[in-house]
């Protein structure tokens, strides 16, 4: 379409203001993870940019907003990244690369757990926007634990999934607290235990 022609209602696009919001969201999810939601404050997002109150709030009018599309690209990524690991895998195939993707991500300098969890418990309100972004991932993660139980013999793959999803956590908080090296060989040993279990 031409601009002669395209409609006078039509926002003007500026790849300009892609770039900052860009910048605004990338300085977010290095702060958000490393130091916390509530650790890190609005005005430290724009001195790191860079940036003035106003351009920072025309692209998100509440840091709420600013969470929620942090989680949001957070859960893309991971989708994306799991995608990766079980390509033309299935059933107990899938978990154990699964298992070995959450290791090598708990052995990245700067590892701090599951960013899903730590939004939750700086969350306490379920109805918030942000603890919802977190439910919507989460469910997409039961649901696939649920089908890859049931892909791999698990004669209840509701109740494995969801014993599957718990040593997920798990493995989360322990590839912050305790030695990472060991959480990827711990986590295949569990996913393929849980499996047996319940075929």
């Amino acid at each position: 379409m031409s601009l002669a022609s395209s409609s006078l209602s039509e926002p003007v696009r500026r790849p300009g203001a892609a770039v900052t919001r860009g910048r605004i969201l990338d300085a977010a999810t290095e702060m958000f993870y490393a130091k916390g939601i509530r650790g890190t404050s609005a005005d430290r997002i724009i001195e790191q940019v860079g940036t003035t109150r106003v351009t920072f709030y025309r692209h998100f009018s509440t840091k709420s907003d600013l969470v929620v599309a942090y989680l949001s690209a957070q859960a893309q990524r991971e989708r994306d990244a799991i995608a990766l690991f079980t390509r033309d895998k299935h059933g107990l195939d899938a978990l154990l690369s699964i298992a070995g993707m959450i290791g090598e991500a708990s052995c990245m300098p700067g590892f701090r757990g599951c960013p899903f969890i730590n939004a939750a418990a700086e969350t306490p309100d379920t109805e918030d926007p942000i603890r919802v972004v977190v439910e919507d991932h989460r469910q997409w993660m039961r649901e696939l634990f649920v089908t890859l139980a049931g892909e791999a013999g698990a004669l209840d793959a509701a109740t494995t999934g969801g014993q599957l999803m718990m040593l997920r956590d798990g493995a989360m908080i322990d590839g912050y607290l305790e030695d990472p090296e060991k959480i990827a060989d711990a986590l295949k040993g569990a996913y393929a235990a849980v499996v047996a279990a319940g075929s």
